[in-house]
């Protein structure tokens, strides 16, 4: 079996268990110890098939930590440092849509069982909670002036 063959073989192995993005692909694929001269012609040859897309990656990133309760800011800066494009993760984050809002107020329901703050000390507790989860002071200001 040539290197060609072993790349894609490993790429559709990775695929077939989650989407990846194409760095992190590459990323494994070097640990895996193929050279980059390599992967780079494979690589690019499966972005143009559509079998790696970041577009799809993020979109599945995004839908999946939103899930587990985080906020857009968290999840913004989680794609950057995956080395994601700033306009890919904008176009599909949209931090100003009313999801979020609905997505804060939920993880607050089920994190503090909607009991509102009694106090200055509690509720910097819940704001604290809500911004380390990565939404914003807008969408928490809203949800606490419910």
């Amino acid at each position: 079996m040539d290197t060609t063959s072993k790349i894609k073989t490993y790429i559709y192995r990775l695929l077939a268990q989650r989407e990846y993005s194409s760095i992190k692909v590459e990323q494994k694929l070097v640990c895996k110890g193929f050279h980059p001269t390599d992967i780079a012609p494979v690589l690019e040859e499966l972005r143009q098939e559509g079998i790696v897309n970041d577009l799809r990656f993020v979109e599945s990133y995004i839908r999946h930590r939103q899930g587990l309760g985080y906020g857009p800011l968290r999840i913004r800066q989680e794609l950057q440092v995956q080395g994601l494009s700033k306009e890919m993760i904008e176009d599909q984050l949209d931090i100003t849509d009313n999801v979020w809002f609905a997505e804060a107020s939920r993880v607050w329901q089920k994190r503090f069982r909607g009991k509102a703050p009694s106090d200055l000390k509690e509720r910097g507790k819940q704001v604290r909670f809500l911004q380390y989860r990565g939404f914003t002071q807008e969408q928490i200001e809203q949800l606490f002036d419910q």
